[in-house]
């Protein structure tokens, strides 16, 4: 998927504590750091490695050897390493990064952009030369590193409090935004502009998926790519368009595998303070599968809502219809701009009260009672457990006694069927042994086209 490698290089370690200030070792810090962005870059799928996982001595031979025995002598290799630098001066702050004489400056600037961004404050980019010999660098990282291309990154300052408790607070922020930055910068030459976010493609990509997936169209990631055709290639890396916010309504979004709240702001082009004061988050900690609110007004103001996980077959105008409210006010309340969707996807649905009226045409409630299971409910209203799930926004089998469902209503003369690919009337007509007519009158038919994912009522025989 990717063309580089990556070596992480945890500065210092074992006998050599690096700086020491405010009862803190540089080698404790660079190596939490390290841990962190070998994480990290293996979550994305990097080819990655690091020069020490314990608290051990490595002297600058060894570390060199260890550098260049992990992916070979290669101009693929990418080798971070990572310090905290130190000041005669308490009120020296910010940090830096070095690129070696052989390099060019855009990876090294692309990291400084990054962590400036990410809210760290920052001082330069630059080589350093050694004194004896001009045309050599100064530190070994760079000297004897052979053909890879390192950067060594100081986050900021040791002996200044504020700095150092800035590093302390916000080293998971500071990586994520480097890991962004150094992929961004390999695969596509820079880091994607403010709106947009990076895909890579994937085996069965295609641009019309991508585009359902991330709510766009076809032509707007070919206009962004400056693409001519619709051809991909695995690993090519896309800008695609953040989604857009809105200061009146709620956007979520489901946290996916590598996501971070950093990566999520930057998505969303918000803050990560924002994001945690939404959510009320009280730590960075995410898990898979979480519901973010991403913008607008507190869950205290909105209307009541449910959540809706998008299934196979599903279509906007099916899924307003199961809840008895308009197509607008669905793409209003989850701020889209389009008709597509993508399984899984989670939609906010707008309610007026929590579970429909017992004298819902189609919908009626049940109580959970002790005893009761998903599959026993299912059973006996005649449906299933993944229509139970759906109806009722569950993630999960578990009841509790005393919980309100949404069931199907067993009076109604008639059953919902979702039109797939390949159906006719006359062949859906001919199954549930009813007449085209008939489909069409419950339905209010004028001809007898279908479209996928078209609900349709059936009567019942």
């Amino acid at each position: 998927m990717y063309d580089f490698k990556v070596v992480i290089d945890p500065g210092h370690g074992g006998d050599d504590p690096g700086a020491v200030a405010n009862n803190t070792n540089e080698k404790d810090l660079t190596k939490l750091i390290s841990d962190y962005m070998y994480e990290r870059f293996k979550e994305m799928g990097v080819p990655v490695a690091i020069t020490r996982t314990t608290d051990e001595t490595v002297n600058p031979t060894e570390r060199v050897n260890r550098i260049l025995n992990a992916f070979g002598d290669s101009e693929d290799v990418i080798v971070i390493s990572n310090h905290i630098n130190s000041s005669s001066s308490t009120s020296a702050q910010g940090a830096e990064v070095i690129y070696a004489l052989r390099n060019e400056d855009t990876l090294a600037e692309n990291i400084l952009n990054a962590l400036e961004t990410a809210g760290q404050v920052t001082r330069t980019f630059y080589q350093r030369r050694l004194p004896s010999d001009t045309s050599k660098d100064y530190y070994f990282i760079h000297r004897n590193t052979g053909k890879t291309e390192p950067v060594l990154i100081e986050y900021g300052f040791i002996n200044n409090k504020d700095d150092l408790n800035r590093i302390k607070t916000n080293y998971k922020k500071y990586v994520d935004a480097i890991v962004d930055a150094v992929i961004a910068t390999k695969m596509g030459g820079s880091i994607p502009p403010q709106g947009t976010t990076t895909y890579v493609v994937k085996k069965g990509d295609s641009l019309y998926k991508i585009a359902n997936e991330y709510n766009t169209t076809v032509a707007e990631l070919k206009r962004i790519n400056n693409l001519t055709s619709d051809l991909l290639t695995i690993g090519q890396i896309l800008l695609i368009p953040s989604d857009s916010t809105s200061d009146s309504d709620n956007q979520t979004y489901v946290v996916k595998s590598g996501d971070t709240l950093y990566s999520i702001a930057r998505k969303f082009n918000t803050t990560v303070d924002n994001l945690k004061k939404l959510n009320k988050l009280q730590s960075d900690t995410l898990s898979v599968g979480q519901i973010l609110t991403i913008s607008g007004k507190t869950s205290e103001n909105m209307p009541s809502t449910v959540n809706y996980t998008v299934a196979k077959g599903d279509s906007l105008w099916s899924i307003a219809r199961k809840y008895n409210i308009t197509v607008d006010e669905l793409k209003k309340a989850n701020n889209l701009t389009s008709d597509l969707l993508s399984i899984g996807q989670v939609l906010k649905i707008p309610v007026q009260n929590e579970l429909p009226p017992e004298n819902s045409e189609n919908l009626t409630v049940y109580v959970v009672k002790s005893g009761d299971n998903l599959y026993k409910i299912a059973n006996q209203y005649n449906t299933t457990v993944a229509e139970l799930k759906r109806l009722n926004g569950l993630s999960s089998d578990l009841l509790s006694v005393g919980q309100v469902l949404r069931v199907p209503n067993n009076s109604s003369t008639t059953f919902e069927y979702i039109v797939k690919s390949g159906d006719t009337l006359y062949k859906i007509a001919q199954y549930y042994n009813t007449t085209v007519d008939e489909i069409k009158k419950l339905n209010n038919l004028t001809t007898n086209s279908l479209i996928i994912g078209q609900v349709l009522q059936i009567p019942k025989k």
